[in-house]
């Protein structure tokens, strides 16, 4: 298993657009992704493929399943040499966009390259359920454990209904439920999470609020695991901290970004594709990656990505359609696959 690589900080050549009082945003930023380490260390991206491809074991075979689409590694952002400065002065013809709030970043270095909205607090839907991802890993629970769906799994939260294509009684277990939430976004499964996590949803949710509260998302609040509660809050500056450390987990990544998955549930076979639509077509190295929608929340997402051998964070929240979402985010990766760069 391969040991994370420490981040480096780094000097910022201009002002982040984003002005913090006690440190800068690319500190917090480099400080959260570092967050959480030995826990992703815990379940990395090979034992979580064994885990679905049924050998129980994370030491067993070194078989990995052919089903998972293999997500970009750290290795591949280490390869880089730290000291590369990109050049900032130049962002011209910046694109606009739908969404209501959107953030650009250097996974890198954590300097802004483009901003709009970045600090309004807004329900993220579904996105909520990249901290349930982190929250399951940091616990480093039984991944091969059981869980079979319950009523209550389907209640919903926030006054609305759990829609789901899973059913009261359906067993996975916890590594493919994990799976489901964050590929297909399922609301039972993340509730399931939540419910069978020790101390049970209360406990669940006190450590999601205190996790953001570590990675200093100081605009986050949680209510429940699944994203459906609008009272489930954070900035797309909070969002970019969040991705930035749910990169660190190599179950998250290779979760968040599989294109397709067929569940083996015993009397059914279930097949799901990912919900973002750039997943699934396959065209850019995303490395993270996690959709949202409930009415309060417009359509949103949350990537991780290398564009033109730059990581970088995307965060859209408040799309008005589930396209306009998608144009966003491509406009955005073309613009910066465009930005020019020096050694």
């Amino acid at each position: 298993m391969k040991k994370s690589k420490k981040l480096l900080k780094h000097a910022l050549g201009i002002s982040v657009l984003l002005g913090l009082s006690s440190a800068s945003f690319a500190d917090i930023v480099m400080n959260s992704a570092g967050k959480g380490v030995s826990s992703a260390q815990s379940w990395s991206a090979e034992d979580a493929s064994r885990l679905l491809d049924g050998d129980v074991s994370p030491k067993g075979s070194t078989s990995v399943t052919t089903t998972l689409r293999q997500a970009g590694s750290p290795s591949s952002t280490a390869a880089q040499s730290y000291s590369q400065v990109y050049d900032t002065n130049n962002y011209n013809s910046q694109p606009s966009v739908d969404a209501r709030a959107a953030l650009v970043m250097d996974a890198q270095t954590g300097e802004v390259l483009y901003s709009k909205n970045v600090n309004a607090a807004l329900p993220m839907a579904s996105i909520t359920k990249l901290m349930t991802a982190v929250v399951t890993a940091d616990a480093q629970l039984n991944m091969s454990e059981n869980i079979t769906l319950q009523q209550i799994d389907f209640a919903g939260a926030g006054g609305k209904n759990s829609s789901s294509t899973l059913k009261v009684g359906d067993t996975m277990n916890r590594a493919e439920m994990l799976l489901v939430a964050l590929m297909k976004s399922e609301n039972p499964a993340a509730a399931a999470l939540a419910r069978t996590y020790p101390g049970g949803r209360a406990a669940f949710v006190s450590a999601m609020n205190a996790k953001a509260r570590q990675l200093g998302m100081n605009s986050t609040h949680y209510t429940e695991s699944t994203g459906l509660d609008p009272r489930n809050v954070a900035s797309a500056r909070d969002l970019g901290i969040l991705v930035s450390s749910a990169y660190q987990y190599g179950l998250i990544r290779q979760f968040s970004t599989t294109a397709q998955y067929d569940f083996d549930l015993g009397y059914r076979v279930l097949k799901s594709n990912n919900t973002n639509a750039l997943v699934r077509n396959g065209g850019w190295n995303i490395n993270i990656s996690k959709t949202g929608y409930i009415n309060e929340a417009g359509r949103c997402v949350a990537m991780h990505t290398t564009v033109n051998s730059r990581p970088a964070v995307v965060v859209l929240m408040g799309a008005s359609t589930s396209q306009a979402r998608t144009n966003d985010a491509t406009n955005l990766l073309n613009w910066v696959s465009r930005l020019p760069k020096r050694i």
